[in-house]
């Protein structure tokens, strides 16, 4: 399509009174789900951009200028619902053994990988050994999130029956718990873990962080089908924004691998 003249399009916009402010090439929004995950999103229905999650939104958004990715604020609860009926594009960071099994979504490795690892409190002659067994421990654990041990049933009454589990909404909370000795082992989110202990020199000291990890998971995007921007497009962003380091710069801080992207998964439809 041919592109009229500056001038006339200046003499149409003052005809008919009015400035257009939004030029018809204007990128697509793409609104991405945000619910309470540290460090990946912070809160972020309280209008906080913190986390890492802006941090990649504004690194996809300087790549190119097709797609603007803006953050829409959701729960871990509501994410699943909201994501079905189309209120987000896309939710990042996630993982199709969370309770996606049933919701149709497309998805793309976004070559990332952390994993949920065991904390006790470090006493003397206490070994790695102390975490083959959470049968007999008393647990803290974060409120609504998967735990393979549990064979990923993150039912907080089933956790807190068959585990002894003490569920919570922070992990700075479950830390401090086993630094006081009211529970005996916490489950943190690696990257998380390295946050905390990094601003926290006295629970640093305090704690045994296992060899073993709960389970080691690839985040993934999971793309709401036929919705603004496609899987490939997607990927080969991801892509971009590793070969120039962008993602390693972001990420490798909190201990987060950057790994080489699985291809593009074929649409889930239940």
């Amino acid at each position: 399509m041919k592109c009229l003249p500056v001038c006339i399009v200046r003499s149409l916009m003052l005809a008919m009174g009015t400035i257009v402010l939004t030029p018809v090439w204007a990128a697509q929004e793409v609104r991405v789900g945000a619910a309470h995950f540290p460090p990946y999103t912070v809160r972020p229905e309280c209008g906080v951009d913190t986390g890492l999650l802006p941090q990649l939104l504004e690194a996809l958004n300087q790549l190119q200028s097709d797609f603007h990715f803006v953050i829409t604020p959701t729960s871990n609860a509501r994410r699943f619902r909201e994501f079905a009926q189309g209120r987000v594009d896309m939710v990042l960071f996630e993982n199709p053994a969370w309770g996606w099994q049933g919701i149709a979504h497309d998805r793309v490795d976004m070559g990332l990988q952390d994993a949920e690892v065991f904390v006790a409190k470090r006493q003397p002659e206490r070994q790695q050994s102390y975490f083959d067994d959470i049968a007999s421990k008393r647990l803290a654990l974060f409120n609504g999130y998967h735990y393979a041990f549990a064979g990923f049933n993150a039912s907080p009454q089933y956790l807190s029956t068959a585990f002894q589990a003490i569920l919570t909404y922070s992990h700075e909370s479950n830390l401090m718990m086993v630094v006081r000795g009211r529970v005996d082992i916490a489950l943190i989110t690696r990257s998380h873990l390295a946050d905390l202990l990094q601003h926290n020199a006295q629970a640093k000291g305090q704690v045994m962080v296992s060899d073993r990890t709960d389970y080691i998971y690839r985040h993934a995007a999971l793309l709401r089908p036929h919705g603004p921007i496609t899987p490939q497009a997607f990927a080969q962003m991801m892509e971009a924004l590793r070969e120039n380091g962008r993602l390693t710069e972001i990420f490798a801080p909190y201990n987060v691998a950057v790994v080489a992207q699985e291809p593009v998964r074929e649409a889930v439809v239940p």
